[in-house]
């Protein structure tokens, strides 16, 4: 079930915009660039899918970079019969299973992350996920008891990977695998591989928000892209900030994306691994700002799960690899990592202020 990031209405929307502000020099070995790109939207991942190519001569491509999200979603979404990840979900507690090559660095990394957050992402979340099924038909708010029943099932440490088999075994019956949270960002990362391998240097790749930029915006000579970041209450295209962008993914995880109301409540679908339940906390949304787009994806998920202390604490712990993130909260303040302090640039008049991380309570 790939939920993450889907075109789904909301009351409150965060959203990233590539505002083309800047150029490329071409590499030698790639096409000229062009001003008007080879440009195509389809509706794959439950959500839809831009790509745009920059580079003369390659609308081709565009096909190639499709085939690409089509070939990994019927490996890892749960929403297609007989996926990689539904056939390891229906042998839960009975056997390893098998996963293709294609697969295998997903697992790894879903793993990675669920250790490296401990636990803030959990690639085992499934349990609890298919219980609410937000986003999906059948959406609903499961009986406590349901919850207390799953809650066992969730935890990463009973995920097996056998790396000289590339087998995946899940030790509990019931346990399940749901990689909502990193697969759009892994698949992002692939389309961007196929592209260069194709004599693309020059792109933007949106998959429902996750977006990645290759090289420099077409506008002018070797500059930055500048990603806009959306006001969460201002109508859509209204920027809140930017902040610029080459060879970079940028990716959103917030309250504004699939959600159930019921009982006079709005439930999000990042869910506290030890509750149960959505997370309610003072976050309208993180956005992260990485090289690869699958690592952005689950650590704006960890970050969420963090909130605004804990989540920046995380973030600037990994400024070494280029990894940064925008925390905007419910009450309209912006927190950015250390790395941004200097080039993201808040938007005049939007309403918002910068926030001080040294006044945020533990609970913030």
């Amino acid at each position: 079930m790939l939920r993450k990031r889907s075109s789904v209405i909301a009351a409150v929307m965060l959203l990233l915009l590539p505002l083309v502000l800047g150029a490329c020099t071409a590499k030698k070995q790639a096409a000229p660039v062009i001003s008007e790109p080879y440009k195509r939207s389809e509706f794959m991942l439950g959500t839809i899918c831009t790509l745009s190519i920059y580079n003369k001569g390659k609308k081709k491509v565009l096909q190639k970079g499709f085939d690409r999200i089509a070939r990994t979603e019927k490996q890892a979404t749960l929403t297609k019969a007989h996926s990689e990840l539904d056939k390891i979900n229906a042998n839960a507690g009975i056997k390893p299973v098998k996963v293709s090559k294609d697969m295998w660095p997903l697992m790894e990394k879903a793993m990675y992350y669920s250790k490296n957050s401990n636990g803030a992402f959990d690639m085992s979340i499934g349990a609890i996920t298919n219980l609410w099924k937000i986003g999906l038909p059948g959406a609903r708010v499961p009986a406590q008891s349901e919850i207390d029943q799953a809650l066992p099932l969730v935890d990463y440490h009973d995920v097996k990977l056998d790396a000289s088999k590339r087998t995946v075994y899940l030790t509990k019956k019931g346990m399940r695998l749901d990689f909502g949270g990193i697969a759009k960002g892994y698949i992002a990362d692939q389309v961007r591989e196929v592209f260069r391998k194709n004599g693309v240097n020059t792109a933007i790749i949106d998959l429902g928000g996750n977006v990645v930029v290759m090289g420099s915006s077409p506008a002018g000579k070797n500059k930055p892209w500048q990603v806009g970041v959306q006001d969460p209450y201002g109508t859509r295209g209204t920027a809140l900030g930017t902040l610029p962008a080459k060879n970079l993914s940028v990716v959103t995880a917030g309250i504004y994306e699939k959600y159930l109301k019921a009982n006079g409540h709005t439930y999000i679908y990042l869910f506290n691994m030890k509750t149960g339940y959505p997370y309610e906390n003072s976050l309208a949304g993180v956005t992260i700002v990485s090289p690869k787009s699958v690592d952005g994806d689950a650590l704006s998920n960890a970050a969420f799960n963090k909130g605004v202390k804990g989540g920046l604490a995380y973030i600037n712990n990994k400024h070494q690899k280029n990894i940064q993130a925008v925390f905007v909260t419910k009450d309209k303040k912006v927190y950015v990592s250390n790395g941004l302090k200097k080039t993201f640039k808040l938007t005049k008049n939007s309403g918002y202020k910068m926030g001080d991380p040294s006044k945020l309570t533990a609970n913030e």
